[in-house]
């Protein structure tokens, strides 16, 4: 995919850029380069339209929402086309991605009343003759900068969470995949045409326009990508202490146990490596098998793996690459890799020829090598063997990222998934927790902070308010000048009485 500064016009008015087929070349859209100002004009809007917004309360908001998750169903055909075009990916990828958007949309305003709608709360002992509430409010407006791999579903899970939280919502997708960024925000008033302007907007062009938003005093920040350019949007935001949502980077790693259904663990892993041409941060990216079964394991994977077809006919498992720099990193991992002593399992250097990368799997690769320390984003596997669980475990938490993870047992699942240092992990199989909309998404470390998805997601894109009142007079007042003579002497008692008791020790 190319996205290349094609034309200024006159002055005060944009720039543009365009949009090509990964693969072919193909023209795929001409694009405005907005500016700063641009981006304050939409705000502006937005704050409007988003006091509109909040007063259609949880219901009025949840049936609006469900009919643009009824338009968007009814145009899924159009939407994957239209993915199809600008990535590269496979039609079934994009339908992939457009299910977990659409679930994200029917999940967020399903529950947004349940999750967020103001509750009674115990207000404790020293305080029984109040009573205690609870709520969450809309932040106002949230900025959401998608990326280039998850076009659709990024765009459309920010948007999600922070309009059922009552929020107004501005969009940035990737220079790389404008088209399908667009569509997503442009479908919301296909479906509901009578909402105000700048409920929600888009804006595209490149860094600039990214700082832009960052810069803007949008109440929230959420955006997905890169570990460094997190940080960049992390420093731009601290000017205006915008609260930021990052998901970044993943080198996710999976545990194959010694007692492992190893069919479903080839099966899964295969897969969960080298869909979307491994481009995904929660991509299968590092292996650690037990050496009892190691043998019989890596056949497994290698007939599945040989088994992958490449390209963009129909019926081709995963695409091209949709980056030339992505292309450069993979061959510099595999470099290293084979270097320091690693064997090619399936595949090689030779399996790299542009715009395409034939699926390679390492194994053996030294754990401080590139290809095992940095996110390759690429098809590439690695894996590694390891004596036992406990090793594998110190070695699956031995990076700076902690996203998605999985681990196969038939019978110490549980017991090892809690102790991966990551977002989430799933048991016997991979990256479920990515499409199931109840739980939260989102990573620890080098792989960001903040929660898409579930409570913890839709609670992100509001701010908690306490409620306090008092019902009646209880006793004398503590809380009040002048003290009562024997505050003192009333409060000690109190709190040996409450709190001084050795509670469970016998």
């Amino acid at each position: 995919m190319t996205a290349q500064l094609s034309s200024e016009t006159a002055a005060g008015s944009s720039q543009t850029f365009d949009l090509t087929h990964p693969a072919t070349g193909a023209h795929v859209g001409t694009f405005p380069v907005h500016t700063a100002a641009d981006v304050a004009e939409r705000l502006a809007k937005a704050r409007v339209a988003q006091v509109w917004w909040e007063n259609q309360g949880f219901a009025g908001r949840k049936k609006l929402m469900n009919r643009w998750l009824a338009w968007i169903g009814q145009h899924a055909d159009e939407i994957c086309d239209l993915g199809y075009e600008e990535t590269g990916k496979t039609r079934g990828d994009v339908q992939f991605e457009l299910i977990a958007s659409l679930e994200d949309i029917r999940w967020a305003a399903a529950h947004a009343e349940r999750v967020l709608k103001e509750r009674r709360v115990a207000p404790g002992v020293a305080m029984a003759n109040y009573s205690a509430r609870v709520g969450y409010r809309p932040l106002g407006v949230a900025g959401v900068i998608a990326p280039w791999n998850f076009p659709l579903y990024t765009p459309y899970c920010g948007m999600a969470y922070a309009l059922a939280a009552g929020n107004a919502v501005i969009v940035k997708p990737s220079e790389f995949s404008s088209a399908t960024g667009v569509y997503a925000v442009e479908s919301f008033y296909k479906a509901i045409p009578e909402a105000p302007e700048g409920l929600v907007s888009w804006i595209t062009g490149f860094g600039e326009t990214g700082a832009a938003l960052c810069k803007s005093g949008v109440d929230k920040l959420a955006f997905t990508g890169s570990v460094p350019t997190g940080k960049r949007v992390m420093a731009a935001c601290a000017e205006n202490l915008t609260p930021v949502l990052l998901e970044l980077g993943g080198k996710d790693a999976t545990i194959v146990a010694e007692d492992a259904d190893l069919d479903a663990a080839a099966e899964g892993i295969v897969w969960g490596g080298l869909f979307h041409s491994g481009q995904g941060c929660v991509c299968v990216e590092r292996v650690y098998v037990v050496a009892s079964v190691r043998d019989d394991f890596l056949a497994r994977v290698k007939a599945r793996v040989e088994a992958v077809t490449v390209g963009l006919e129909p019926g081709k498992d995963y695409g091209p690459m949709t980056l030339p720099a992505q292309i450069d990193i993979v061959r510099r991992h595999v470099t290293d890799a084979l270097a320091a002593g690693a064997t090619a399992l399936v595949g090689g250097l030779d399996s790299i020829h542009e715009p395409y990368i034939d699926p390679i799997v390492l194994v053996d690769v030294p754990e401080d090598c590139s290809a095992v320390q940095e996110e390759t984003f690429g098809p590439v596997i690695v894996i590694n063997t390891v004596p036992d669980v406990e090793e594998a475990l110190r070695r699956a938490n031995g990076t700076s990222f902690g996203l998605g993870s999985s681990v196969f047992s038939k019978h110490r699942g549980r017991e090892i998934a809690a102790k991966m240092r990551a977002g989430g992990t799933t048991i016997n199989s991979v990256l479920t927790f990515v499409g199931m909309p109840s739980v939260p998404f989102g990573g620890v470390g080098d792989s960001g902070f903040g929660r898409f998805h579930g409570d913890d997601g839709l609670r992100e894109f509001t701010s908690p308010k306490a409620t306090t009142r008092k019902k009646f007079q209880l006793g004398k007042e503590v809380s009040t000048f002048p003290r009562p003579a024997d505050q003192y002497k009333t409060l000690a008692g109190f709190i040996k009485f409450r709190y001084a008791k050795r509670r469970g020790v016998k």
